[in-house]
């Protein structure tokens, strides 16, 4: 007998995160995060995604025992505004067992079926800047600090309860030896004089500070085509200014702005805390904060986190002055390899400027829904 229990609590919210500490342990591939930035970001007076959003938290539990977690989402702005009527899940986890999935799902089914709503679909986040997608490949290749990582019978316990493929993600990597960088340099130049562009460079994160406005702003504009966008609010952008800008070294953060000085395309990159997360196991004291710490000045690997382009200037080339500096900055740091999170199969134009690195697909995630009507 499964037992689908409520929580609110921070203790229970805890037990919620610290779930799959025991479900993936001994795994080499699962990147586990900080405990206790994840129950911070589930805290509803903390995270303001919740002036249009609502989640509701549960456990599975077997004899008494926890067994799996869901939280069933619903934003408010995407139904409203965007007229999606969509009910969300995500941060599942569960044993492999279809009866834990199966009362799990039937919850936010439930819900869904009570707030009148047409479908319902995950794993997704609160937003588009949270984990999203089961993955059904990749399974021997390590997570990111960004991604949800699953034992491959989930996407199979998802299929056998009625839900199909929906949204499909890729993501790859490809070495920066594989780069011809001085092909890039010309090219950036001759982009830089066509358009009278200039790229922006930072040392310290006190200079990217009274960017990061435009720079959502940006986001907001150039990614609003997407089927799954939902804008970033102001009062969010202070709010992940805060949680990441501590994450980023200034230096993998490119800026690229007209005769004007108004903001074109901009990127963020950051060193990847894979492995340090690992060795810190959800805890940054008292030792887990020199992991990061370490990676942050010298891993060899960039995570390819966020790009964003002004539709005006798409498809002309701009993305070579961004590359540019980026292989300035990784030569002088000697990062090696550059791994992309996941990417909608749908939105061509991104793929299209990985084409010139060779990059492998290494993992597909996709999400997964089913009608409620």
């Amino acid at each position: 007998m499964i037992k689908i229990q409520e929580i609110s609590t921070k203790k229970e919210l805890k037990q919620f995160v610290k779930f799959p500490f025991s479900l993936y342990k001994g795994n080499k591939y699962w990147v586990p995060p900080i405990i206790s930035e994840e129950v911070k970001s589930f805290d509803k007076l903390k995270n303001p995604v919740f002036e249009h959003a609502n989640a509701r938290f549960f456990l599975a539990l077997k004899d008494g025992k926890i067994v799996g977690r869901v939280a069933a989402i619903v934003n408010k702005l995407e139904i409203e505004v965007q007229k999606v009527p969509r009910m969300r899940f995500g941060w599942i986890d569960f044993i492999d067992d279809l009866e834990v999935s199966k009362a799990l799902l039937d919850k936010v089914q439930e819900i869904g079926i009570q707030e009148n709503l047409d479908f319902m679909e995950g794993p997704l986040g609160f937003s588009n800047l949270d984990k999203v997608g089961v993955l059904t490949e990749g399974f021997d290749s390590m997570s990111t600090m960004v991604t949800w990582y699953n034992y491959p019978y989930y996407a199979d316990h998802f299929e056998k309860l009625g839900l199909k493929p929906a949204q499909k993600f890729l993501e790859s990597n490809f070495s920066i030896q594989n780069v011809d960088i001085e092909k890039y340099q010309r090219y950036a130049n001759v982009v830089k004089q066509r358009y009278q562009l200039k790229p922006i460079n930072f040392k310290t994160t006190q200079e990217v500070l009274p960017y990061v406005e435009e720079m959502f702003g940006l986001f907001n504009t150039s990614y609003a085509k997407l089927s799954s966008f939902v804008p970033v609010s102001e009062r969010q952008m202070a709010y992940l200014k805060k949680k990441f800008i501590g994450f980023i070294n200034p230096e993998y953060i490119k800026f690229i702005v007209d005769k004007e000085d108004k903001l074109v395309t901009f990127s963020i990159t950051m060193p990847s805390y894979a492995e340090a997360l690992q060795k810190a196991n959800g805890k940054l004291f008292p030792t887990g904060f020199l992991h990061l710490l370490q990676a942050k000045k010298h891993s060899k690997s960039s995570v390819f986190f966020l790009i964003g382009i002004l539709p005006e200037y798409q498809k002309k080339g701009v993305t070579a002055i961004i590359f540019d500096e980026f292989f300035k900055t990784y030569v002088e740091k000697g990062v090696e390899k550059m791994i992309i999170t996941p990417e909608l199969e749908e939105n061509k134009d991104i793929q299209l400027i990985w084409k010139n690195f060779k990059p492998e697909v290494h993992k597909r995630r996709c999400t997964m829904s089913k009608d409620l009507s």
